[in-house]
């Protein structure tokens, strides 16, 4: 998916909204244990519920690769059936990989020719070599860890004049285009949002923790939205595990319906080329 597609869907959609698949067995439903394969099976209800209110799927692979195969074979199942059903959604493979060349050029072949996610989450640290290999897949995305929301981010990400973390979002444009690089900014630095949105001005942010960790929607989009929205915000634990009854999936379609409409009414009021 390219960028101009992507703000089409937020455009039509109404929403910048990316729900989190962070499926944890002790979590779901106690009834979807029943399934053959409840990972999945909880998985398509959730999208089937929220689809028509977001964009953006991110299965955060350690809760997949926990389980062995039998994990990476619900999150294959997962990622076609969004691919196959609902081909508009953007899907993100939250691996925070990052690596020497070789390995990553594996990394990037897995993720973008075997299980065929439109993005995946990289580390930064060990520079441009480990970088580099996710890039040139025709409509692919890398996406930066930039500065994260985490309390041991205080430990390098705020280090060095400029700190580490401004410096990594002006390496990283060198190295990508806005067409093919996007960044992590937490939700719960909203207000350092204007300053990363002055360094990456045209660039996509994929900003999580808002919901259940806190961050303030209304901030995100004040201090980091741009003139074609630049904004993809994960919720995943306030959505999909909003409630544990049978009744979970209609749950789910509510939560994901009100931050939708919160989002109708940003895009109104903070991207120019939405309204």
């Amino acid at each position: 998916m390219n960028k101009k597609q992507l703000f089409e869907n937020i455009k039509k959609k109404r929403s910048f909204l990316c729900v989190g698949l962070d499926t944890d067995l002790d979590k779901i439903p106690q009834h979807l244990k029943h399934f053959e394969d409840p990972i999945f099976e909880f998985n398509k209800q959730i999208i089937d519920a929220t689809q028509e209110y977001c964009v953006s799927y991110k299965p955060n692979l350690a809760f997949y690769e926990s389980y062995g195969v039998a994990g990476l074979k619900s999150l294959e199942k997962t990622v076609n059936y969004i691919n196959e059903k609902y081909p508009d959604q953007f899907v993100i493979a939250d691996a925070k990989r990052g690596d020497i060349g070789n390995t990553s050029k594996m990394y990037a072949k897995a993720f973008f020719e075997d299980q065929n996610f439109d993005a995946v989450t990289v580390a930064p640290y060990m520079g441009e070599d480990s970088v580099t290999p996710f890039l040139g897949y025709k409509e692919k995305w890398v996406i930066l860890l930039g500065l994260t929301s985490n309390k041991g981010a205080d430990d390098f990400q705020f280090l060095c004049n400029p700190p580490l973390y401004q410096q990594v979002i002006k390496k990283a444009q060198y190295w990508a285009t806005p067409n093919e690089l996007m960044f992590v900014i937490g939700a719960t630095r909203a207000t350092m949002l204007k300053e990363v949105r002055a360094l990456a001005p045209d660039n996509f942010l994929l900003v999580p923790g808002v919901g259940a960790q806190g961050g303030s929607l209304a901030e995100v989009a004040e201090y980091g939205m741009n003139s074609d929205c630049g904004l993809l915000v994960n919720s995943s634990r306030g959505i999909i595990y909003a409630d544990s009854s049978e009744n979970f999936a209609n749950v789910a379609t509510e939560k994901a319906k009100e931050l939708r409409n919160e989002m109708d009414e940003l895009l109104s009021k903070f991207c120019k080329n939405a309204q």
